[in-house]
């Protein structure tokens, strides 16, 4: 009996000793993992601290920016200047133009549509940014894939945004859970002149939710990586989606008419609800927002999401101090005072637990829509895409075409066009 406990001890001294040398060997490699980014730190904050940082942010959202930069200034020591462009081509030609130049008048810091993220890394006006996992790991996965070209990230978010569902309250108690239960709606408002349901499903931007979440897909995802030589655009999935689409069409359910005439059906109360980016009619008490109603087949619709980010441009003679105004303006504190300041939805992970997400219809239907969303392929070969799938859309939803062979011809001319 002494033998057996002098046994079961010693075999515990040994477990307890071998955990003890795994525990203190790994506390080792933790720590001096820990000392070699702090040396890569030290080594790249020897970067000289400029007197000031130049900045370009979005026409009309500077009123969000300002006590943003002022508190930078104050905690770094180093003045910020910003100028308010047109984002889409107005800040991409100056950056052209005055970035190489090298007088002064080139920005550290500027905003973009992640759309734009595969060119402009191609025309070299715009860096890497190194940053952290953690400052990574901060962000909703999808909005870090949309800063993402060739396996880099070259940008941080600073806003998200999609496709919602929203609706009359007086011609809709709640939002519908399922497509098949608005389908069914809107058929008994055509009785009564009315329409029960508008998504611009003539065109690819908002017809692609539907045939993502029915199978289909733009470019194949292998590993992280879009390979535009793989296109889903034909595939069963998009067909299916296409022609669920086209079924709408033909049953006389989506109502005609540009955006200033469908916004007018909706203000008449005589259409029910619209597929919009949540920024229509918010201000309304008698307008629903939700997340967009679950497709036939059980799937969600996975609408298209666009991300506005900061990048360092290739011209800044400071990529230290700019990649830490980069991630000053993405942080948690800052991404809600924007958000407080304009209403653009924060892609910060934290977001879920502040009241004023929680408080805010608009933004917990975008929270919820966000979870199925696809950042809009940033590779240039998108710009090939547009007008081929536009035509196939437009064709199938006015002229009857069919949706294979439209679907046929569009993916046949994308990959002639490439």
């Amino acid at each position: 009996m002494k033998k057996l406990i002098f046994h079961l001890f010693m075999s515990i001294l040994l477990i307890v000793s071998v955990s003890a040398c795994g525990s203190s060997s790994d506390l080792e490699n933790k720590n001096k993992a820990v000392k070699e980014d702090k040396k890569k730190e030290d080594e790249a904050s020897n970067e000289a601290k400029p007197e000031k940082l130049i900045i370009w942010e979005e026409e009309g959202k500077a009123e969000a920016l300002k006590p943003v930069i002022e508190a930078f200034e104050k905690e770094y020591g180093i003045k910020v200047e910003h100028e308010e462009l047109e984002m889409a081509t107005g800040m991409y030609e100056r950056l052209r133009r005055d970035g190489p130049i090298g007088n002064g008048k080139a920005p550290d810091v500027v905003t973009f549509s992640h759309e734009k993220v595969g060119q402009i890394v191609k025309e070299g006006l715009i860096q890497e940014v190194k940053v952290k996992d953690e400052v990574l790991n901060a962000f909703i996965e999808p909005s870090i894939r949309g800063e993402m070209y060739q396996d880099k990230v070259f940008g941080l978010p600073k806003s998200v945004t999609t496709s919602v569902f929203i609706y009359n309250k007086k011609l809709m108690a709640k939002a519908p859970e399922t497509m098949n239960d608005l389908y069914k709606m809107a058929k008994e408002l055509r009785k009564r002149n009315m329409h029960g349901y508008y998504g611009k499903w003539n065109d690819f931007h908002d017809s692609y939710g539907v045939m993502a979440g029915m199978g289909g897909y733009i470019f194949k995802d292998k590993n992280g990586k879009l390979d535009p030589s793989d296109i889903g655009l034909n595939n069963k999935g998009s067909v299916k989606g296409a022609a669920y689409i086209q079924k709408w069409y033909r049953a006389g359910l989506i109502p005609k008419g540009d955006k200033a005439g469908i916004e007018k059906l909706f203000l008449q109360g005589k259409l029910a609800s619209i597929m919009s980016d949540g920024n229509s009619f918010t201000e309304r008490k008698d307008t629903g927002i939700a997340p967009m109603p679950e497709l036939p087949n059980g799937q969600p619709m996975k609408t298209f999401m666009e991300i506005k980010g900061w990048h360092v441009t290739a011209f800044t003679k400071h990529p230290y101090w700019s990649t830490k105004l980069v991630e000053y303006l993405t942080n948690d504190d800052n991404a809600m005072k924007r958000f407080d300041l304009t209403g653009e939805f924060p892609p910060n992970k934290s977001i879920k637990h502040s009241a004023a997400i929680k408080e805010n219809e608009r933004a917990q239907a975008l929270s919820i829509q966000l979870q199925y969303a696809e950042p809009v392929p940033n590779i240039p070969e998108m710009n090939k895409v547009w007008g081929p799938m536009n035509s196939a859309m437009d064709e199938m939803t006015t002229q009857k075409a069919k949706p294979k062979r439209a679907l046929d011809k569009a993916v046949k001319k994308i990959k002639k066009e490439r």
